[in-house]
């Protein structure tokens, strides 16, 4: 593939799309990217990735992504995974995210590589009908107790 293509795909993505080196520096931000989660590329890049994720995450989050490096491959290998992440005005939201380990020719690890959309209206209008399922599921056994107590 010409290098040109690469970076108009990368640059045209409808997907925030993020590389980050084997130390966890972003070296890879596209316009997506920016639009998601509010940091400028020029701001972006060089940075670690703990400016997208939050605090109560960022240990769980270093341990896979070293252990990943390491084996040359992630767990979530062709699966989405929703998570939260920060916003560059602090906010969090919700996100999908697939990732992959990029290699070299030699089969070296250089990094990981990450797509992200925000599913956050998804997950809260998916989080209201669990709530509303769970209310009616108890006003249904409610019902049966108030119906077998007068049977």
């Amino acid at each position: 593939m010409d290098a040109a293509l690469a970076v108009t795909l990368l640059q045209q993505s409808p997907d925030a799309v993020i590389f980050a080196d084997t130390g966890g520096a972003i070296q890879a931000w596209n316009p997506a990217a920016e639009a998601l989660f509010g940091f400028a590329a020029a701001d972006a890049i060089g940075r670690d990735l703990d400016i997208i994720i939050p605090d109560q995450f960022r240990e769980a989050h270093w341990k896979g992504y070293h252990r990943a490096l390491a084996a040359g491959e992630t767990k979530y290998r062709g699966q989405a995974l929703a998570t939260r992440a920060r916003r560059a005005d602090g906010r969090e939201c919700y996100v999908e995210m697939t990732f992959t380990i990029v290699k070299d020719a030699a089969g070296a690890a250089l990094g990981a590589l990450a797509h992200c959309r925000d599913i956050t209206e998804r997950f809260e209008r998916e989080r209201q009908q669990r709530r509303r399922l769970r209310d009616l599921e108890a006003e249904v056994e409610r019902l049966r107790s108030l119906l077998d107590a007068t049977s």
